[in-house]
């Protein structure tokens, strides 16, 4: 019998301080300066917002991102707060911590952002080391532009020691774009982009003929998210819930931790896909990345409300 994994799952990813403005009616133009309702100072990134999320519903998670030596011990206090193992996080002495400014309306928002130590990420996943650290986990999560041929590598030998696997870029358009990540995503297990990043990759507009672009290019499986309409992964659409947003930063990160809660409890995929849906929806009742996840207790309680069954409390550390 293997020995139980250290982690259910490791988020490997930018990390960012998010600085989230909310309240404007409409975004301002050039020339123009507008006045937010609202300021919240908050751990931001893909990675940072699904692993607070898979923590809060119970599993074992750590994160593994590169920090800035002036801000790694508020990261750490901070993530601390929601369960989420820290060994894992680097501090760089070189470069200041990533920051991302937010503004945020209720339909939308826009970023601007400085990278930091985050450059230095790539190369942290190239390191033997790292991926024996990889491979105390059931899954590994990948939350940034991991060059193709290297994802395939290392998921490839992540598969080889048990551990699957998962990616969502958000919008990279290099990565996006580049003719070798139609080739890598038939190594890595679950690929998680949103309409407008899939229809980038594919061309397509339609869901259903976005996801047949992605099996005929060899991809092992795709979630695609649709905002408010909800999620599909077989070419059915999985329909999401009501709810008066506040701010949608983040949501996309949420529905990948509901997602993923669902896989690592081994649900089918259509439960998977409606706890994803759930998870967004929630999260842009609050502002900023992971302030309005729910907890699993009402998790389940709008699970039964919208007919979401099989949601379970225990999960499997094996």
């Amino acid at each position: 019998m293997n020995e139980p994994k250290r982690w259910d799952a490791i988020l490997a990813g930018d990390l960012f301080i998010d600085l989230v403005m909310t309240g404007f009616s409409s975004l301002p133009g050039f020339g123009e300066e507008g006045f937010a309702q609202a300021c919240g100072r908050e751990t931001g990134g893909g990675a940072a917002n699904t692993a607070c999320g898979l923590a809060k519903l119970g599993l074992r998670t750590a994160l593994l991102a590169i920090a800035g030596a002036d801000e790694i011990d508020w990261f750490r206090e901070r993530f601390a707060e929601r369960n989420v193992d820290t060994s894992l996080l680097r501090a760089d002495p070189e470069l200041a911590t990533a920051i991302t400014v937010a503004v945020s309306t209720p339909l939308d928002r826009i970023f601007y952002t400085y990278n930091g130590p985050n450059a230095k990420l790539h190369d942290t996943l190239a390191e033997p080391e790292t991926w024996e650290l990889l491979a105390e986990a059931r899954h590994v999560h990948f939350a940034f532009p991991l060059a193709p041929e290297l994802l395939a590598t290392v998921a490839d030998w992540l598969r080889e020691r048990g551990t699957t696997t998962s990616i969502d870029v958000g919008w990279r358009e290099d990565w996006l774009d580049s003719t070798s990540v139609a080739a890598a995503l038939g190594h890595v297990d679950w690929f998680l982009p949103n309409e407008r990043e899939a229809n980038r990759m594919t061309r397509e507009t339609n869901p259903t003929a976005m996801l047949g672009w992605f099996q005929r290019q060899g991809a092992r499986g795709v979630a695609l998210k649709l905002g408010p309409e909800g999620s599909t992964s077989t070419g059915a659409l999985v329909p999401s819930i009501p709810v008066n947003p506040m701010d949608t930063t983040g949501a996309g990160d949420c529905f990948n931790a509901g997602f993923l809660y669902g896989l690592l409890t081994g649900l089918p995929v259509e439960i998977c896909l409606r706890l994803g849906n759930v998870c967004g929806a929630l999260s842009t009742e609050a502002a900023g990345g992971i302030a309005g996840f729910p907890s699993l207790a009402r998790l389940q309680a709008v699970g039964e409300e919208s007919q979401v069954s099989g949601i379970v409390t225990g999960h499997c550390t094996s």
